[in-house]
């Protein structure tokens, strides 16, 4: 096709297309060779990684236990097992749950290059600064996301399974959840936790943008407590103690956003007068 200018550099809108095409295509190559080596992985990835929380010997369980007995009580996280069992209720319910999980960790795992093609796809729209400007930032956004999901695994999860695995309306009722269920619960927390953790980076771009000032970001501190507590209460079981505790964090990420705010701001002024020249 061809080009809509006469630079024999610059792309159509399907040549953009096509190049988001095969970003894409390698992005989800990555995911499901790394879901491949997760599948064969079987017994680490659900008996000691998707199952862990469900035992009580987890590092999370025994740091509060610990802190209980410490203070002199009792505590929940202290007993020899959780009152629940786990069931597949359906034929294939073992089989799918295999797969998707799978395929999730392979997401999760193969998060940094899924992030590499997207930077790939992107960065030749930049200039030259922006592009030296955003250096790293494949490794900060990646640390960060695995910061949220290593939080969201280690605290949002276990406190949720802990929570929900213990409770009972009445003791005729039993707790016997499906797989999926299970599963699905882990997964919204490690997932959850991990894109909220990325608040920094996403305020970095709009602040680059000017959608977003330190401000506006100011001015709106308040409404944006009141979102982080609903998407905590969205994550965690319906206990003040696990919400605060998956709020703190968010909150003070979004005070660091702020200053990331602040910062780019003053470095778009200070470029802004360099690129002023005298009359």
């Amino acid at each position: 096709m061809a080009q809509a200018t006469g630079d024999p550099n610059e792309m159509s809108f399907l040549d953009h297309l096509e190049e988001l095409r095969w970003h894409l295509i390698r992005s989800t190559i990555a995911i499901i060779l790394i879901g491949i080596v997760a599948f064969l992985m079987k017994d680490f990835i659900f008996d000691t990684v998707i199952f862990g929380p469900k035992k009580m010997d987890f590092p999370t369980y025994r740091f509060f236990c610990h802190i209980a007995t410490s203070l002199g009580f009792d505590s929940a996280f202290c007993a020899d097992k959780l009152p629940f069992t786990i069931q597949s209720r359906t034929m294939g319910g073992q089989f799918s749950a295999h797969i998707m999980t799978s395929i999730w960790a392979g997401f999760i795992i193969g998060f940094p290059y899924v992030l590499y093609e997207i930077w790939k796809f992107i960065s030749p729209g930049l200039k030259e600064n922006e592009r030296n400007n955003s250096r790293g930032f494949i490794l900060i956004a990646s640390l960060l996301f695995f910061m949220g999901v290593l939080f969201g695994y280690y605290v949002v999860a276990p406190l949720s399974i802990n929570f929900l695995g213990t409770y009972q309306v009445s003791k005729e009722v039993l707790n016997e959840f499906d797989i999926g269920s299970y599963i699905s619960g882990v997964r919204t927390s490690v997932i959850a936790c991990g894109i909220l953790f990325e608040l920094p980076i996403i305020i970095f771009f709009l602040t680059k943008v000017g959608l977003v000032t330190p401000e506006i970001l100011k001015k709106y501190r308040k409404i944006a407590l009141v979102i982080v507590l609903i998407l905590s209460a969205v994550i965690t079981p319906p206990d003040v103690t696990s919400q605060i505790i998956v709020a703190v964090p968010v909150i003070i990420l979004y005070q660091a956003s702020i200053y990331i705010s602040k910062f780019v701001m003053r470095r778009e002024a200070k470029k802004s007068k360099k690129d002023v020249k005298p009359i």
